[in-house]
């Protein structure tokens, strides 16, 4: 972490105003490929096929979809149902501050929802 600084500043002196960024590049026909990484919410992960040229399937798995999914086939719970049991909820708690700790600690990404 503490060269970062110094590989920005040097990957930005690299930018040269007005001059290409990517080289363009054909697209195979056929192709398959996917891309995993750790994010900073946890695992994410993106598979794509082509076909003919074109993008025929392109998958994402996010970190919220990981961490928010349901029981496994064979009833593992997902990491926030197994994270929430045992939290407190007081009597006559409607809307548990504990609950709501949890579920935030997880820092879900709202936009993940729709994939």
């Amino acid at each position: 972490l503490a060269r970062l600084p110094g590989l920005m500043e040097q990957a930005l002196a690299a930018i040269v105003p007005r001059e290409p960024f990517h080289v363009a590049t054909r697209l195979p026909d056929e192709a398959e490929g996917c891309g995993l990484t750790e994010a900073a919410r946890g695992a994410l992960g993106h598979w794509l096929r082509l076909e003919r040229g074109r993008i025929a399937s392109w998958q994402i798995v996010a970190p919220t979809s990981w961490n928010f999914s349901p029981r496994d086939a064979a009833g593992v719970p997902g990491a926030l149902e197994a994270s929430l049991v045992g939290a407190p909820v007081s009597a006559g708690e409607t809307t548990p501050v504990a609950v709501q700790h949890v579920v935030r600690s997880f820092d879900p990404c709202m936009v993940c929802t729709v994939h």
